[in-house]
């Protein structure tokens, strides 16, 4: 393993175990390194942190080679032990970070992916006794999400659950929309959790067992006027998900999605920024009257990840939407029925 110890990298040969044993060591030849707090950094280089003394001391991109004990499945299949693990997309802020941190407190291992990085996010697991790790990376990339994917299985041997999480939102009238904007969120919502989902759910087949939950949204249901984009990418969403429960559901993987309605998150303040709505706008819409929380949406996650609960519930869209879709009525008329 490749170690910081005062400013000097230093390199830890793998202990070797007889065949008999779960733990068994390998070969592992990569570009990068762990740093202290687990958090991998991904790109032509991964970088690592140069700590000396304690304190970060700067970012190195020199290629490390080490040999390094990893814990994955036994020769035979058998899985290190039964702690589960979760991979979580955009969980740096908002409802990623809310599902990680509970299915954290709920016992899961969680491995996160996110453009930015989500430090602050394992860090709040570490401190609370949980495991999570991070890879910063583009899940627009292939390679970013093999990358991914590897270090998951290298490290734990497991995936029981994958959170389609990450996502964009585009706001514009469809005429004032450019193909390559449209690309680009087509790319991020719809394109790239096929590909997460392919990438785990090959993994999850030969283990004959496994969860996908897909994030979508209310907008997947029914249309939004200027967002021509993410409209069709969660209507495209919704169709993936009921897609593969049809098709892997008999082979043990379910695949269900969640669809929030309007959430209290940093894309909402972004979104509001514009001026094009208001609060008073969503809370009149919403037969609850209130917005969504990242928690609400958590814990149908949290629902639909946990096979005791939710173990024959497969293809479903749960809307977590405080009543949105349910009601066809007017906002005169909720008021008076508030």
């Amino acid at each position: 393993m490749c170690v910081s110890t005062g400013g000097k990298l230093r390199f830890e040969e793998a202990k070797h175990y007889p065949q008999s044993r779960s733990t068994y060591s390998r070969t592992v030849q990569e570009k990068g390194s762990t740093d202290s707090d687990g958090l991998f950094k991904m790109g032509a280089f991964r970088k690592r942190k140069v700590v000396k003394q304690g304190h970060l001391s700067s970012w190195s991109t020199m290629p490390c080679m080490w040999r390094a004990q990893v814990q994955t499945s036994a020769p035979g299949g058998t899985l290190i032990d039964d702690k589960r693990v979760a991979a979580i997309t955009g969980a740096a802020q908002g409802i990623g970070r809310k599902t990680a941190e509970l299915l954290a407190e709920r016992g899961f291992r969680v491995a996160i992916i996110d453009l930015r990085g989500a430090d602050e996010t394992i860090r709040s697991i570490q401190s609370r006794g949980g495991e999570a790790f991070g890879v910063v990376g583009n899940i627009v990339e292939e390679s970013a999400i093999d990358g991914f994917v590897q270090s998951v299985y290298e490290r734990w041997g497991r995936a029981d659950v994958l959170v389609n999480n990450a996502g964009i939102s585009f706001i514009s009238p469809a005429e004032d929309t450019s193909a390559s904007d449209y690309r680009r969120v087509l790319e991020v919502n719809l394109v790239a959790p096929f590909l997460l989902a392919k990438a785990f759910g090959k993994r999850m087949l030969a283990a004959k067992r496994g969860c996908i939950v897909n994030v979508a949204s209310v907008a997947g249901l029914f249309g939004v006027a200027d967002r021509a984009a993410y409209n069709t990418s969660k209507h495209g969403l919704v169709g993936l998900t009921r897609t593969l429960a049809a098709e892997w559901g008999g082979r043990g993987v379910r695949v269900n999605a969640v669809c929030p309605s309007w959430v209290k998150t940093e894309m909402d303040v972004t979104a509001q920024a514009s001026g094009l709505y208001t609060d008073d706008d969503i809370v009149d819409r919403i037969p609850m009257a209130r917005f969504a929380v990242p928690e609400d949406i958590a814990l149908a996650i949290a629902f639909l990840a946990d096979e005791n609960q939710s173990g024959f519930i497969n293809g479903h869209t749960l809307s977590v939407d405080g009543g949105w879709a349910a009601d066809g009525g007017w906002d005169k008329l909720r008021r008076e029925h508030r």
